[in-house]
């Protein structure tokens, strides 16, 4: 949906959606995301947040596919406006943790099904047209180090692809390299130091000359166009981040936000034994629930919360943000608090100056809340969370 005075569009991430296969695509678009249209957007177009995996895209090679996935697009008045390229392959139902960066930017299977999903999104646009693709940022933390050179070499790639497209489509596609606890980039501050050293330096921007065909002057101009970051709002909150500083850091450094996802995450103000307790219930299989937490000590992180827990009582007093995408308009979950203070006042900085064009609301734990936690209809529990994202930039 349209928001009001140039505030861009607000939708919400598909990767909600069990849909892995083309089919399962296919149902998920003339299902729940109608549905959520008709109570959202019934009479304009309606802005969608597509998510494809490497599987899904083998079979979208098919021209008769991709025809197909027009015209359900057309017919349901839906516009394609971003596409979140993090997750290659399943992403429900089985263990993803650490998995869900595989393959990661250090190998070409990840800048081949980025420059092929680039290439669909570009399809699905009109000249014109900014499109939006969040990625892994770089790669599982303990597997970075020796590895950032690679990796920014077929980012810099996947980036003059995107201005290939352009040139021959009119479309622009932009990369949007989405940092999170624990991995190569997780806060604010390394993302701006591997861009600095890596992707807008002198070099680099010799380096993307070369691959895309354009000046050394026009390359400081072109490659931001097509290269910058995707700010998850629960990432950033879990890592302490300070929502104006860190904005005005990453505009001070000259690195675009091409993309807001807008997500919450799991806050315990103090962590004692009862919360301690509490807290076993969402230390659930499938996705990593990176910690941070901030004690006397200063700040502590560890890969997912059940390492987080087995520290006892030597965690109490401190304060725990944890990676747990729950709902935005929940201001608080059971006994927990929630970081939607935090997305509150970003969603503010965005009111009185817009970030960027693109704002998608990415809670895709529905299926793994503890049981007592769920109450609505997932297409119900969307559209509340539409609803309070644009009453808030009205």
């Amino acid at each position: 949906m349209r928001l009001p005075n140039d505030r861009g569009d607000l939708t919400y991430c598909l990767n909600i959606h069990p849909a892995e296969t083309w089919p399962e695509v296919r149902q998920a678009l003339l299902g729940p995301v109608r549905a959520v249209r008709q109570t959202m957007s019934p009479d304009e177009p309606f802005a969608v947040g597509l998510r494809l995996s490497a599987q899904a895209m083998h079979t979208l090679e098919d021209s008769r596919v991709r025809a197909e996935l027009k015209d359900i697009l057309a017919s349901q008045g839906y516009r394609a406006v971003t596409v979140n390229g993090f997750p290659y392959g399943t992403f429900h139902g089985v263990r993803v943790k650490e998995d869900v960066y595989q393959p990661d930017w250090r190998y070409t299977a990840r800048l081949e099904y980025t420059c092929a999903l680039a290439a669909l999104m570009a399809e699905l646009g009109a000249a014109g047209d900014r499109i939006s693709l969040s990625t892994v940022p770089g790669t599982f933390k303990p597997l970075g180090p020796g590895n950032e050179a690679s990796m920014a070499d077929n980012l810099l790639k996947a980036a003059a692809h995107c201005a290939g497209l352009e040139r021959r489509t009119g479309v622009c596609v932009a990369i949007a390299i989405e940092p999170e606890p624990y991995c190569l980039l997780a806060t604010i501050d390394e993302a701006i130091e591997f861009f600095q050293h890596y992707l807008l330096s002198e070099a680099a921007l010799h380096r993307f000359a070369e691959l895309a065909g354009v000046s050394s002057s026009q390359a400081a101009i072109v490659l931001p166009r097509h290269l910058g970051l995707c700010y998850d709002v629960c990432h950033a909150a879990v890592e302490f981040e300070d929502p104006q500083a860190s904005i005005a850091r990453l505009r001070e450094a000259g690195i675009p936000i091409h993309k807001l996802q807008l997500s919450a995450a799991l806050r315990v103000a103090e962590i004692d034994a009862r919360a301690r307790h509490a807290l076993e219930a969402f230390a659930e299989p499938t996705y990593l629930h990176q910690v941070v937490a901030k004690g006397r000590q200063g700040v502590t992180r560890y890969a997912d919360l059940p390492e987080a827990l087995a520290r006892g009582h030597r965690a109490d007093g401190e304060e725990w943000r944890i990676h747990y995408h729950v709902p935005i308009f929940a201001e608080s979950l059971g006994e927990f608090g929630t970081t939607q203070a935090f997305l509150a006042e970003i969603l503010d900085l965005h009111r009185q100056s817009p970030i960027c064009s693109h704002l998608e609301v990415e809670t895709y734990t529905w299926h793994v809340l503890p049981e007592a936690l769920k109450h609505e209809r997932i297409e119900e529990a969307i559209a509340c969370e539409l609803r309070w994202v644009a009453e808030r930039l009205a």
